[in-house]
């Protein structure tokens, strides 16, 4: 197995990098928190002219044919600067739900437009109470003459308070908890009955939560079979933790970077903190984290095209707990080591440490997955 980036990766990583430290600085990130938006569109455009959106998508459906190695490069990036256009909901999440299910009219109508910058999606799947469990659902889609009407509540859906169509999983048939009986449609946000309750996060991304109250949608949006979305959603979802995973690592690198700078320059009794050899364990402690960190990311990208579904579950939750774990360390090491000063927000260090917390319970939280693992 061959580990080293292709040609083409290492540019890929340059650019995103590039994009970074350029175009996206700790103040312009700081202003785009408190607008109305909660991001920069022109950056969002760069996105599409730079290709980043298409990556994980075929060639077939419009993309650049990609894999889980390509988006993780650009979800360290993302990590890296903190950004905070939408990237994961649309490119990871609903983009992911339509590439799978959807037939070539439904890819040219929603999921091209998002490659092109021209339209956001959002998938709303999560509901209160449901602790994580995918399956779990009461929001119910019944079919009407020749079409559908959903009704229900979901909760945390990513980039729903910008988006232009929604990705809902309803059931279609059974119970609250079974594994049979979901299916994906697509909904517009203008669509009558759909109320839409946006909010900001603790890290400064958007979400919001979406209630739909007899909402009408024929039948031309009903993605792939009827009751038969679940695998392909579960799929998804790993994807996305796979991609927050990358994100992570690029949090915790500039955490490390940051960190270290920090313990060089800051003076105390007339010479640098860091020539104390208590806190250069400290600092070597987080660098460890980061190696295993950047492991396991690479680890959850690659079990992604494994074809025993049960196999890769256990390898992307084996991904999440030790993610979480070397988040936590890293950077509650990098906020003590920066004193109080460290959880203020005018500087950086605490608002990467919001993050990775945010990382830390999307997707499952580390005991979810723990027992997941076991029982894989």
């Amino acid at each position: 197995m061959d580990l080293q980036y292709t040609p083409e990766q290492n540019q890929l990583r340059e650019s995103v990098e590039r994009f970074v430290r350029d175009e996206y600085d700790f103040t312009r990130r700081r202003k785009l928190v408190t607008s109305d938006a909660g991001h920069d569109e022109s950056c969002w455009r760069q996105y599409a002219d730079f290709g980043w959106l298409a990556i994980p998508f075929s060639e077939e459906e419009g993309g650049i044919g990609g894999d889980a190695t390509d988006t993780g490069i650009v979800m360290e990036g993302v990590g890296r600067g903190l950004l905070l256009e939408p990237y994961l909901a649309n490119v990871v999440l609903a983009g992911g739900v339509i590439s799978a299910l959807g037939n070539a009219g439904q890819k040219a109508e929603w999921l091209q437009p998002m490659m092109l910058g021209q339209r956001k999606l959002a998938l709303a799947y999560s509901e209160p109470g449901a602790r994580y469990e995918i399956s779990t659902c009461a929001t119910t889609a019944r079919r009407d003459g020749g079409g559908w009407v959903i009704d229900g509540r979901k909760s945390l859906v990513y980039g729903g308070s910008k988006a232009d169509t929604f990705v809902v999983i309803a059931r279609t048939a059974g119970n609250l908890d079974d594994r049979d009986g979901l299916s994906a449609f697509v909904v517009d946000a203008g669509t009558p009955g759909l109320g839409i309750t946006p909010y900001a996060l603790h890290d400064g991304q958007r979400a919001a939560d979406v209630a739909f109250a007899g909402v009408r949608v024929d039948a031309a949006r009903l993605l792939g079979e009827e009751g038969q979305a679940l695998a392909s959603l579960e799929l998804v979802i790993d994807q996305a933790i796979a991609a927050v995973a990358s994100e992570a690592v690029g949090a915790m690198a500039t955490l490390v970077d940051m960190t270290l700078d920090y313990l060089k320059t800051r003076q105390q009794f007339g010479r640098p903190i860091g020539t104390n050899q208590a806190l250069q364990h400290r600092m070597v402690d987080m660098y460890i984290a980061l190696d295993e960190a950047r492991s396991m990311a690479l680890y959850g990208a690659l079990m992604l095209t494994e074809p025993d579904a049960a196999a890769r579950r256990k390898a992307l939750s084996a991904t999440k707990i030790e993610i979480d774990r070397t988040a936590r360390l890293v950077g509650q090491e990098a906020v003590q080591l920066h004193g109080a000063m460290g959880v203020t927000e005018e500087l950086a260090v605490g608002h990467y440490f919001k993050r990775l917390s945010m990382i830390g319970v999307s997707f499952g939280d580390r005991d979810w997955h723990l027992r997941r693992y076991a029982g894989g």
